[in-house]
């Protein structure tokens, strides 16, 4: 019993019951986010309109998702022209940023610090590494115009359901939703349908997603609604600004 509470009250364990922690901690914290914000505007600012691709990180080349989201980030690149933009790790992630490369579009990354560092995938043109998960969901989606979502696990499922609540509570305009794997997300299609019928959603709620398998049909359903609701502009040309940190 000794030893047990000597480890208990050991300075060395971390402690969750000690209420607030100091104000230095707290400031240092809010300017370690800040400069996280900065980092990855810097490093995104001039990736051109993007699609974000969000899916799970363990499915190999060959696997049916993983050539799935190749597809996918190959129509982008051709049938958008647009930036694929991804966590930038392996699996799907991969898969996405590699079709639109191999078709000569834009690719670009905003990966993670994990425990086991999650490595980047080869297929970037540019990308940025973020301690913070909410830092990096706001990247991810702060210069997107459209999210396909392939099948993953708790993180898809949360940046699905993140992006998704921003979308229905008009937090973000009215960007399409693209599911892709109707068999894998099935259950979750019955579930939204349940939270529809009990009233915790409304029905039109779920008309802000695309469910399919068909990656022209994902991608015809983005460029639709881009067509329909904003006017595309050349823009000019700008430099970075060094004294704003800016790089190509």
């Amino acid at each position: 019993m000794e030893k047990i509470n000597k480890r208990l009250f050991d300075p060395g364990e971390s402690v969750f019951l000690d209420g607030p922690r100091p104000r230095q901690f707290e400031v240092l914290f809010a300017f370690r986010v800040l400069w996280e914000f900065i980092r990855g505007f810097r490093a995104l600012h001039f990736v051109g309109p993007c699609v974000t691709v969000f899916g799970s990180a363990r499915f190999k080349e060959g696997h049916r998702y993983y050539e799935a989201a190749r597809e996918v980030g190959r129509r982008i690149a051709t049938d958008l022209g647009m930036t694929v933009m991804t966590g930038g790790g392996p699996g799907v992630m991969e898969a996405a940023n590699r079709g639109a490369r191999e078709e000569g579009g834009p690719s670009v990354g905003c990966n993670i610090v994990l425990p086991h560092e999650q490595a980047i995938n080869p297929w970037l043109d540019k990308f940025v590494t973020i301690r913070y998960f909410f830092v990096r969901k706001v990247l991810l989606i702060k210069y997107s115009y459209a999210f396909v979502i392939m099948p993953g696990g708790f993180g898809t499922m949360d940046e699905f359901f993140e992006t998704l609540t921003l979308v229905q509570t008009k937090k973000i305009t009215n960007f399409p939703i693209v599911v892709m794997g109707v068999d894998f997300y099935r259950p979750l299609l019955e579930y939204l349908k349940f939270m529809a019928e009990q009233g915790t959603i409304s029905p039109e709620d779920l008309d802000l997603v695309l469910f399919t398998d068909d990656p022209a049909e994902a991608t015809a359903h983005i460029g639709h609604y881009i067509s329909k609701n904003f006017l595309i502009r050349k823009r000019h040309p700008r430099r970075p600004k060094w004294w704003l940190f800016e790089r190509l």
